[in-house]
């Protein structure tokens, strides 16, 4: 059987083709509830599948929210768009997800595409590269504003659209001063590749308090800031904590705590014991952690907030252009003393 044409709507309801566009996808100019109601049972009765695009054109938006992020997987990314698809549907709304490995080209290929699907909004979540790296991202979130759209950023800043800021520098600051006023004095940083803004901007504001109160800082050069990251620079840390001359265990801040829990795989094959040879604190606290043993030490932030605050800031016209997001330092067992 042949789908059924909003013509043979139309035809049946005995209206014009214009009043059974009007009624069915969404205009604001709607006929009387006798017309309205004839419209709809006939294209219930012929089976009659709304088009979308034509819904889109009516309402002048099309209910649909672009979401970027670097790695679904990751339970940081995940847990904002959890938040993300709760306030999406709470508003009336869709959200349509792009994973992009943390490859910046992705993103704005991601950005693109959606916006040659006409989504309402795009929020892209995720550390920022050098500028060089964003300028393809930037480009194409501002050609997506100025045709009308709105662009939200989880993270740093590009192009004019509004930010949903992590406490990246505030939060690991605080980290350091929690565990130097818990009597460390010895630490490790795991710092990566420049290019990583999140990752900079947390270990800097780390080794900086550390330094501030008194503490040593080593680091540790990673090359993923993932779980597998922190497992590779596992073999460099067991030497460090092996190589402490009768002092105290050194305590490493791993910038996300997905690199933490790989750090601690690595160090328990090595024989290295969570804290009796090595203290380990993260970042984030993510779901994960719940069953994480030794209970890891890290930075709280609201994950799922984020992304709640990302979607309210795309659709609402009047919303903040920056909103800071704020932390709780969670000591636990993985620096006890």
């Amino acid at each position: 059987m042949a789908r059924a044409r909003l013509q043979d709507v139309a035809d049946r309801a005995g209206v014009s083709l214009a009043t059974a566009s009007r009624v069915l996808n969404g205009s604001a100019r709607q006929p009387g509830a006798e017309l309205v109601e004839r419209v709809r049972s006939a294209a219930a009765h012929l089976g009659y599948v709304v088009n979308a695009q034509a819904q889109a054109l009516a309402r002048s938006r099309t209910g649909l929210l672009g979401l970027v992020v670097h790695d679904i997987s990751d339970p940081y990314f995940s847990s904002i768009a959890a938040g993300a698809q709760a306030a999406a549907r709470e508003h009336g709304r869709l959200v349509l997800l792009a994973s992009t490995g943390r490859d910046p080209l992705a993103e704005r290929e991601a950005v693109a595409a959606f916006a040659a699907h006409r989504v309402d909004a795009v929020v892209v979540a995720g550390t920022r590269w050098t500028r060089e790296d964003d300028e393809a991202l930037a480009a194409a979130l501002d050609t997506y504003v100025s045709a009308g759209g709105r662009s939200v950023l989880v993270g740093q800043p590009v192009g004019g659209g509004s930010v949903v800021r992590p406490p990246n520098g505030p939060g690991a600051a605080a980290l350091a001063e929690a565990l130097i006023a818990a009597g460390q004095r010895r630490f490790v940083v795991l710092t990566g590749p420049e290019r990583v803004v999140t990752w900079r901007e947390r270990a800097d504001a780390f080794a900086q308090a550390v330094r501030a109160g008194g503490g040593e800082v080593t680091s540790v050069r990673v090359d993923e800031f993932s779980r597998d990251g922190g497992y590779a620079a596992g073999d460099e840390v067991a030497a460090l904590a092996r190589d402490r001359a009768g002092g105290e265990p050194p305590c490493v801040f791993a910038v996300a705590d997905v690199m933490a829990i790989g750090l601690i795989a690595r160090l328990r094959e090595l024989g290295v014991t969570v804290p009796g040879d090595a203290r380990v604190a993260g970042f984030d606290d993510i779901p994960t952690l719940r069953d994480h043993v030794p209970a890891l030490s890290t930075v709280r932030i609201p994950l799922e907030e984020m992304g709640r605050l990302a979607v309210a800031a795309a659709v609402d016209d009047a919303g903040a252009d920056v909103v800071e997001v704020g932390y709780d330092v969670v000591l636990r067992g993985s620096t006890a003393r």
